[in-house]
């Protein structure tokens, strides 16, 4: 009943040319950019799996027999959807800075767009289904990120250092007496600059930054992102929010609400299965400023670096608050195995290096290097075997919070 996975690659105009490609066993440079890979069960691009002979989308299977994939708790609490969507990210260019909306506020958003007649793929659509969509991503590489806001105090120091005296207005509201109210005036009326103020601002802070080397590596940043969006605000962004280096095996979790924005390198990335972006920056695709402001939280923010909790000689996963998913990674060898039993929902399982063999009473299923397959709920008690490192994606059996209040 293990099933092995066929998964779409999503061609963006960040991806790399090697990253997936090279996972996959397939010739690099690809011929277009490979940016996510996705494992999962959304209707944009599901998983296809060969059932009883016939090549099916992922979505039509779980349909079929929803508890017996899923797990008569998981159908229940997610409608009788897969909860996650599972990916590996290769960003060679910066993503846009973007938040993702909360359960209540994508519910809202969904039916407000569907009532205006807006098509699912317009490009002035924010709402692409009625789901939020809080996040981890965990590096392969060396990975860069934005992550939430700095401390007020910190932006003030670093965009007064290269801010010149036209533009002093903009950092008022971080000089007020509660500077974490400040936020949300200064973000606001920073999103709401004309655009040849925007434009002097930008040239004028990257002319500064130019001038000389600087300690922080968020000006170098402001330097690289310039070369890729000559002009745009959010170029001025790792001022603004927290710059995160993970190296390989660091992850850490983005909750609903909050700004962020993956920089470069490659990574798995695990998520409730939504598709709802709101853009700030750093894209020529649509912004919606009014909407975003709507959504984000201003509070000042100091990411956790998650690190792997061991559970078993060769797994260990990666805890986070999320009720829809829980990220694992395996490393097996010749004298280290894994036994799965009592799943409370589907796992899906990813090999990124080596190869692992799925062994049950009555069937056997080998993966390699780039191959993912997934274990329904149902499926009998499997032995993992091999010399190979594994990602499992799955829905956390101990959260029995309501998806609606875990991200305000």
């Amino acid at each position: 009943m293990i099933k092995l996975l066929d998964n779409p690659v999503m061609n963006y105009a960040w991806g790399s040319r090697h990253a997936i490609a090279a996972l996959l066993g397939r010739p690099t440079p690809s011929e277009h950019p490979q940016a996510e890979l996705w494992m999962g069960a959304h209707p944009k691009a599901p998983s296809r799996v060969i059932v009883d002979g016939r090549d099916i989308s992922l979505v039509e299977w779980i349909a079929h027999q929803p508890e017996t994939i899923l797990g008569r708790d998981a159908a229940e609490r997610f409608n009788g959807d897969l909860p996650y969507l599972f990916k590996v990210l290769a960003a060679e260019q910066a993503l846009s800075i973007q938040a993702h909306p909360n359960l209540s506020q994508a519910r809202t958003g969904f039916e407000r767009e569907n009532r205006l007649g807006l098509s699912l793929d317009a490009p002035r659509r924010n709402y692409r289904d009625a789901n939020h969509k809080p996040e981890c991503i965990c590096a392969l590489t060396d990975f860069w990120a934005l992550n939430g806001f700095r401390p007020a105090r910190q932006i003030l120091k670093l965009l007064g250092s290269v801010v010149d005296r036209s533009h002093a207005d903009l950092l008022a509201p971080l000089n007020a007496a509660d500077v974490t109210a400040g936020l949300r005036p200064f973000f606001d009326q920073f999103m709401h600059l004309s655009p040849s103020r925007q434009h002097d601002l930008v040239e004028g802070v990257v002319t500064v930054v130019d001038r000389q080397d600087w300690p922080d590596p968020a000006f170098d940043w402001v330097r690289r992102l310039y070369n890729q969006f000559p002009g745009d605000i959010g170029v001025l962004s790792p001022l603004i929010f927290n710059l995160i280096q993970l190296a390989p095996g660091e992850a850490m979790f983005l909750p609903a609400r909050q700004m962020h924005a993956y920089l470069y390198g490659t990574g798995i990335e695990l998520m409730a299965n939504s598709d709802n972006v709101l853009r700030g920056g750093l894209t020529p695709k649509h912004v919606d400023v009014a909407e975003l402001m709507r959504v984000l939280r201003f509070v000042e923010t100091r990411p956790d670096i998650l690190y792997p909790r061991q559970i078993s000689p060769c797994l260990s996963v990666y805890d986070t608050p999320a009720a829809e998913f829980e990220l694992a990674i395996a490393r097996l060898t010749p004298s280290q195995s894994h036994v799965g039993s009592r799943r409370s929902s589907a796992e899906i399982w990813l090999c990124t290096r080596g190869q692992a063999v799925f062994t049950t009473s009555r069937e056997t299923l080998i993966l390699t290097q780039g191959q993912s397959a997934i274990v329904p709920a149902a499926s009998d008690d499997y032995h993992l075997t091999g010399s190979a490192v594994l990602y499992r994606a799955g829905a956390p059996s101990h959260k029995n919070g309501d998806p609606l209040h875990d991200d305000h």
